[in-house]
C-alpha cells in the first residue's frame, strides 16, 4: 500500500502509468470487450468496473491538453448523440477530473482502430455494454 495512491492502481498499471509518454493513449474497456485481440499490453483489473478504474487513473494522470481531443469513448450503435447511463457516469467523472477537456464520442471501427493503437489496455469487469474510455496522457507543467 502506497499514502496517497488509490490502491485500485496496483504495480502494473501504476508502472504503466508512469511508463507512458506524452500523447500515449490508454484504453479502459468493460468485461465485454476483446481485449486481448485488441491490445498491444494488456492489464487486468478482473472484479472491477469501469468507473473506479477509471477514478483511480484520472487521479494520477494528467491529460493532454495540447491538442483539441483527448478523453473518446464507446457509443451504442454508432449513434454518437445517444449516451446510456453508463456513458453519464464516464462523462462525469472525466469532468470532475479534467473539466476543460471536452468528451469525444467515438463509433464503432473508429473507436476500436484507436483502442488497437493505444499503448495498454486496461480490461475491466464492468458488465455494462459501450463502457469504454480512452485518454491521451498530457504532460506536467513546472
Amino acid at each position: 500500500m502506497l499514502k496517497g495512491i488509490n490502491p485500485i492502481l496496483g504495480p502494473d498499471l501504476l508502472y504503466t502509468l508512469r511508463a507512458m509518454g506524452h500523447g500515449d493513449e490508454i484504453a479502459l474497456v468493460d468485461g465485454n470487450y476483446p481485449a486481448l485481440e485488441h491490445g498491444r499490453r494488456v492489464i487486468r483489473a478482473d472484479g472491477l468496473h469501469l468507473i473506479p478504474v477509471l477514478d483511480a487513473v484520472l487521479s494520477v494522470m494528467p491529460i493532454d491538453d495540447f491538442v483539441a481531443q483527448s478523453i473518446f469513448r464507446s457509443v451504442k450503435m454508432g449513434d454518437v448523440a445517444h449516451r446510456e447511463p453508463v456513458h453519464v457516469e464516464i462523462d462525469q467523472c472525466c469532468h470532475d477530473h479534467a473539466p476543460e477537456r471536452p468528451m469525444t464520442p467515438l463509433a464503432g471501427d473508429i473507436f476500436y482502430s484507436r483502442v488497437r493503437a493505444a499503448h495498454t489496455i486496461v480490461a475491466t469487469s464492468e458488465p455494462r455494454l459501450f463502457a469504454n474510455v480512452i485518454l491521451r496522457k498530457g504532460v506536467i507543467s513546472l
